[in-house]
């Protein structure tokens, strides 16, 4: 324990970075040769990095935020948190004495703190019933919605018309156009405003070359395909949570609406996907109390990491309120008591076998589910010939690990973890295979992240 309440360790630190390249630049920081003037109080660290400028970097980072850690650095990097927040904050993980304790920031970093916490509190007396903008007009809501389901109807229908003729004239058509044909068809689901189909419909284009065995695999997702369409056009014969799942998976807007659940929540994992556009932020939470495991979205622009980062292995005291839909883990991050903190505790696990069995009983509520959120209790991974698997501890069963799993570093991250012994392995189990993210030691040890 440190003033700032918690004395972070080197994989919590660098679960924050927004990419690959920022983690191992930010590894290279992490040593005192280029800082000076470091200095940590109040749940603040701050230091000056040289760099390639006659003036060094100016970085400072704040840990006492409830709503997670932020950054200001002086450098020209669109990263958040950028190398040198990531460098400094592994400077003060060690702990030798390279960012000692300070009475107050220099005057740099005490004018960005003092500013963000002013900010901070004018937002809270507005969310205690300060001014905030006028309601919006419930009529016009309404309006807007209507025409955009009319679009979306028009485009499900002609999508049935487009997947029909495609298998009226035999699946090898779809070889042989190759990706005009599914791109052409994803923009007009563009312009329907219904962007699930167009992201489904765009992956269907690259099934034709995904190997032997292709023809069966795009004839199963042109079946969910029309299955989607279907749940949408007779949407209002199914159950309310069926056909809230329907919207979301067409991609939907929809809005939190349960009951507000404190609990003390484990950052299980986090990490990024991104496209030409967009940056998506996964981050998985398990409550301690509740039991239940949870999934916030972050979004940035492309280029840009979104800003909501939370290191992995801490526990953040918290209300998260979830989406509709069933099997819906998806939440919404609401008020935040205190900064993320130790935690003591690990999400229980299962078996290879049950962990199977939990992904085919949620595709009963969620046909279109990928993967679900499942805790491996005593695995070990072991090779399969060319693949890798993570088998039960004296047992013969066995979940294979994914094509994406096998082409991360964090396999091996995984494999030396275990050394042979079992281990507990968080991630993400579905008909891919199952996607390690978090390991611990069997024993008492830290969670280490392996994305």
């Amino acid at each position: 324990m440190t003033e700032q309440g918690v004395r972070w360790t080197a994989e919590q630190v660098l679960a924050l970075a927004p990419d690959a390249a920022s983690r191992k630049a930010g590894s290279r920081l992490g040593a005192a040769g280029p800082w000076s003037e470091t200095g940590s109080g109040e749940g603040t660290v701050w230091g000056l990095c040289k760099g390639s400028g006659s003036r060094p970097y100016r970085t400072v980072v704040d840990l006492a935020d409830a709503a997670g850690p932020a950054y200001k650095c002086s450098c020209p990097s669109r990263k958040f948190p950028c190398k040198h927040a990531l460098g400094l904050l592994l400077l003060w993980t060690g702990g030798d004495g390279a960012v000692p304790a300070a009475a107050q920031p220099p005057d740099w970093a005490g004018t960005w703190l003092a500013s963000r916490r002013s900010r901070a509190e004018r937002q809270g007396t507005r969310g205690e019933g300060g001014p905030a903008a006028g309601p919006a007009d419930p009529a016009a809501a309404r309006r807007r919605a209507e025409r955009r389901a009319e679009r979306v109807t028009a485009g499900a229908t002609e999508l049935e018309q487009r997947l029909a003729d495609l298998l009226r004239g035999g699946l090898a058509a779809a070889e042989q156009a190759g990706y005009g044909m599914w791109d052409e068809t994803a923009a007009r689901m563009v312009d329907a405003q219904a962007p699930g189909l167009a992201a489904r419909v765009r992956e269907l284009g690259a099934v034709p070359a995904s190997g032997a065995g292709w023809p069966v695999r795009l004839l199963e997702e042109c079946a969910l395909l029309h299955l989607l369409d279907q749940g949408w056009l007779h949407r209002d014969r199914l159950p309310e949570a069926l056909a809230a799942t329907v919207r979301s998976r067409l991609g939907l807007p929809a809005t939190p609406d349960g009951p507000p659940v404190r609990d003390r929540w484990l950052v299980l994992a986090q990490y990024d996907t991104a496209d030409p556009k967009l940056t998506t932020r996964r981050i998985w939470l398990h409550g301690a109390e509740s039991g239940g495991t949870r999934l916030l979205l972050s979004y940035g622009a492309a280029g840009r990491a979104p800003e909501l980062s939370l290191p992995v292995g801490l526990a953040l005291d918290a209300e998260l309120t979830a989406y509709p839909g069933s099997a819906q883990a998806r939440a919404a991050l609401g008020e935040r008591f205190a900064p993320p903190a130790p935690a003591v505790f690990r999400p229980p696990g299962v078996t290879t076998a049950e962990a199977a069995a939990r992904y085919g009983t949620a595709l009963r509520d969620d046909p279109w589910l990928d993967s679900v959120p499942v805790t491996l209790d005593r695995v070990v991974p072991v090779p399969d010939g060319d693949r890798w698997q993570l088998a039960d501890a004296g047992t013969d069963t066995a979940l294979p690990l994914s094509r994406a799993a096998r082409s991360r570093p964090g396999l091996w991250r995984l494999v030396a973890l275990s050394g042979g012994a079992p281990v507990t392995v968080f991630g993400e189990c579905g008909h891919r295979g199952f996607t390690p993210l978090t390991a611990w030691p069997e024993e008492a040890g830290e969670a280490v992240p392996l994305c």
